[in-house]
């Protein structure tokens, strides 16, 4: 990666970690998130960097984890916010999970690397339909 860094190297980092969680690899993914990483689930949950890597343990199963559609957006090249879509194929102690959601990340590169710091997973909408005339 580039010194000054650069939003590829961020869409790279997302990439890294949809297939970590594709792979349901917590080894893979304590390599990819910062310290201080919190994640918000799709309903709105909460969790620290221990609890997201411990998912896999207690229940979680993905089938297919892809970000769609992702755009980048860097800030000073030590920061980065990528929004695109979630698609995936999951469940939770048997239950289904899956869908499209838009997710929100955001990027640090407090030194050589990027980490993700912050992963926000919600829903995905169409727009509202104008109002009639």
């Amino acid at each position: 990666m580039t010194a000054a860094g650069n939003p590829s190297d961020a869409l790279d980092l997302v990439q890294r970690w949809a297939a970590a969680e594709a792979r349901n690899d917590a080894g893979l993914l304590d390599g990819l998130l910062a310290d201080d990483f919190v994640g918000v689930g799709p309903l709105g949950f909460v969790l620290t960097r221990d609890q997201w890597l411990v998912r896999f343990r207690n229940g979680l199963i993905n089938r297919a984890f892809a970000v769609e559609e992702p755009q980048a957006h860097e800030h000073g090249g030590t920061a980065a916010i990528v929004v695109g879509v979630l698609a995936q194929e999951t469940s939770f102690q048997g239950g289904d999970n899956s869908g499209r959601f838009r997710v929100t990340l955001a990027a640090v590169r407090p030194a050589d690397r990027w980490l993700l710091a912050s992963a926000h997973i919600g829903p995905l909408q169409n727009p509202p339909a104008p109002p009639s005339p």
